[in-house]
């Protein structure tokens, strides 16, 4: 079985953090979903390393999520290799101290999620200007936009053409509403640029309730297969936010099932080898 490296695990710590978009969720709100936790749920099923994600702390507690994964870490049985931590890249005070404070602290690359704030943000000049700051720093930028914001995304890769980015949740797509078109020909344009990686994550959540499964998924997951190829693509477990579909379990088995049926090399290449290469792990 082939190891995979987990680049999207969430971690979530009500009583270090708040967490206020978990609001309305019922399957998330006011639950702690901790390194324990995740241990137990992917004990012998080939997990071999994990990038910590940012999990949307409020903001006043971005630096205390930061310091408590960077210490959790720390211990040799955490199988944390290192952080993707939050960050403000609109905002420039600041920006220097921070990107150096993640980075002194075991990040590998930062994150800002882009659908809940205005379209614009990612096309101002400070904003490009410290995503490109990231790369010269020797990390990754993760992009988290929604289907229809794929252009943009295609934008602020051709700005910061020396950053590494990397497309969370396969951009997104509205598979409960059959939203194939203009996702499917935005990833093919997303694809031509060379700095930008796709995760395969989080898409089963984005099914029709009951209908969370591996045929559901499957003309996206081949859509970006044939657009980035393994070679530029990872693997999350989104967890646990993959509890909105059928647990991160269900998920492992999906995966093992897409895997299955590449070659050996492609197959590694999405459970770590290019994780390794993006993320820098060694």
């Amino acid at each position: 079985m082939i190891g995979l490296i987990d680049t999207h695990q969430h971690l979530v710590y009500p009583d270090a953090a708040g967490y206020s978009w978990t609001k309305g969720i019922p399957v998330l709100a006011k639950n702690a979903f901790t390194l324990a936790d995740y241990q137990a749920l992917t004990e012998g099923l080939g997990i071999e390393a994990t990038l910590f994600m940012e999990t949307a702390v409020d903001d006043p507690d971005i630096a205390a999520e930061t310091k408590l994964v960077s210490d959790l870490a720390k211990s040799s049985d955490s199988g944390i290799a290192g952080l993707i931590a939050t960050c403000r890249p609109e905002i420039d005070k600041g920006f220097d101290a921070w990107l150096n404070d993640a980075k002194a602290q075991g990040a590998v690359g930062l994150r800002r999620i882009l659908h809940v704030v205005d379209d614009d943000m990612s096309q101002s000049e400070t904003f490009r200007a410290n995503v490109r700051k990231i790369g010269a720093n020797g990390m990754t930028f993760d992009m988290c936009f929604l289907a229809r914001q794929l252009p943009l995304a295609a934008e602020l890769a051709d700005a910061c053409p020396d950053t590494s980015l990397v497309l969370d949740h396969c951009g997104v797509p509205d598979i409960a509403g059959g939203g194939l078109d203009p996702w499917r020909e935005d990833i093919r344009r997303l694809s031509d640029r060379p700095n930008v990686a796709c995760k395969l994550s989080g898409i089963l959540a984005y099914c029709a309730p009951e209908n969370a499964t591996l045929e559901a998924i499957r003309p996206y997951v081949d859509h970006v297969l044939e657009a980035f190829g393994p070679e530029r693509m990872v693997w999350g477990s989104d967890w646990p936010v993959v509890d909105m579909a059928n647990g991160i379990q269900d998920w492992l088995d999906v995966t093992r099932q897409i895997l299955d049926e590449l070659s050996d090399v492609e197959a590694r290449f999405i459970a770590q080898e290019t994780a390794r290469r993006v993320y820098s792990i060694s």
